[in-house]
């Protein structure tokens, strides 16, 4: 479904990712994990036209896209939930869904996505007339990935979902996630600094340091991988 090839990605002079080649089926939940200033960021913002790679290509169902706009890529069937969530904080929930929904024509198939979404997060359904940013992280998260959701995205693209949530929202996160691949077969992208919980949750993981894919795994092997183990699992 998704293919890089050789990319490479800069900030100005200073190079970010140094020939990055990985690929992505449909139907799988592949995770990509590694060190803080590692490139995996960089790696979705090229994949989603934010920061376009000065070489190589992305290939999205063997075309390439890494010349598009963003906005073009989303209308592809991409969607990235950013780090940070990114969510609009003076808009209501329903807003902040119907945002997600913005390039869409089709209304009873957009409410209906919405009431999907409110039965993955039933919170989201008690706050749906509150402001965005009124919502506690966690909720945040949720709406942001709710939001993506309402694009009805083919490939999903998750930037640090955990970060900054208590253990047990965590855990409710990883179990939508894979709820969204079971159910609807969206192809997700994961990139994830808590590497035990997203290689558990993974058909298939890459590994980046330093701009570069140094190994690619399927998740269960490199649970147990024992350099993976000393780095990113604290074992």
């Amino acid at each position: 479904m998704l293919k890089l090839d050789n990319i490479k990605t800069y900030y100005g002079n200073i190079q970010a990712l140094k020939g990055v080649s990985l690929e992505i089926s449909e139907g799988e939940i592949v995770t990509l994990i590694g060190a803080n200033g590692a490139g995996k960021t960089t790696t979705l913002m090229s994949i989603s036209g934010v920061v376009p790679p000065r070489s190589g290509e992305v290939l999205f169902e063997e075309k390439p896209i890494h010349r598009k706009a963003p906005n073009d890529i989303v209308a592809l069937g991409i969607c990235q939930v950013p780090e940070g969530r990114r969510i609009f904080p003076y808009l209501t929930v329903t807003e902040n869904l119907d945002m997600g929904a913005f390039l869409r024509d089709d209304p009873a198939e957009v409410k209906a996505d919405m009431e999907y979404t409110f039965e993955l997060f039933p919170i989201l359904a008690e706050r749906r007339n509150q402001a965005g940013g009124t919502l506690s992280g966690g909720e945040q998260q949720m709406l942001a990935i709710s939001r993506a959701l309402m694009s009805r995205p083919r490939l999903l693209l998750l930037d640090e979902p955990s970060l900054g949530l208590a253990p047990l929202v965590v855990k409710r996160i990883f179990e939508i996630i894979r709820k969204i691949n079971a159910e609807s077969n969206t192809t997700i992208f994961l990139v994830e600094q808590n590497a035990n919980l997203a290689l558990k949750v993974a058909h298939r993981g890459y590994v980046m340091e330093n701009g570069k894919i140094t190994l690619t795994d399927t998740g269960a092997n490199l649970l147990v991988n024992e350099d993976v183990k000393k780095a990113y699992l604290g074992i």
